[in-house]
């Protein structure tokens, strides 16, 4: 598992790849159903794909809301790299992607045991506890200069 961890786009070709990693950890671990994974290919969002040595790690994908925001949606990191920097890099990866767009903001929900890890990168928790898929979630932003 050492290594650095890169990040980058995913390119068309390897989008199957991120929707792998997330059905890996949403839907195989965290029990979300299928119908509700909400994964289908969206040509209004970027796919980027964490790879360590060469294998796929972790996933994300950005999309622009109708609201004007730009948020980070189905961050997954496959179990055996939790902790090792994956989701780190991830959320790295787009915040540049936000500021090479031009916009000053990110934003997500995560799930409630999570909320810790995107609070050491700057996240701050907007508004009350909701269910997605059945997973208590919180909406966070992070401004961005």
């Amino acid at each position: 598992m050492r290594g650095a961890v890169e990040v980058r786009r995913a390119r068309p070709d390897e989008v199957a790849r991120c929707q792998a990693i997330r059905r890996e950890v949403f839907v195989e671990e965290q029990g979300v159903p299928v119908d509700e994974e909400m994964d289908a290919h969206d040509a209004l969002c970027a796919h980027f794909l964490a790879l360590r040595g060469g294998d796929a790690v972790g996933t994300a994908r950005l999309r622009e809301t109708e609201a004007g925001r730009v948020k980070a949606e189905r961050v997954a990191v496959r179990r055996p790299f939790r902790g090792a920097g994956v989701g780190c890099a991830l959320m790295c990866a787009l915040e540049d992607e936000v500021r090479t767009r031009g916009r000053r903001e990110l934003v997500l929900n995560a799930q409630v045991p999570v909320i810790a890890f995107y609070e050491r990168l700057g996240y701050r928790v907007e508004g009350p506890e909701f269910l997605e898929a059945g997973i208590p979630h919180r909406a966070m932003r992070k401004p961005l200069t």
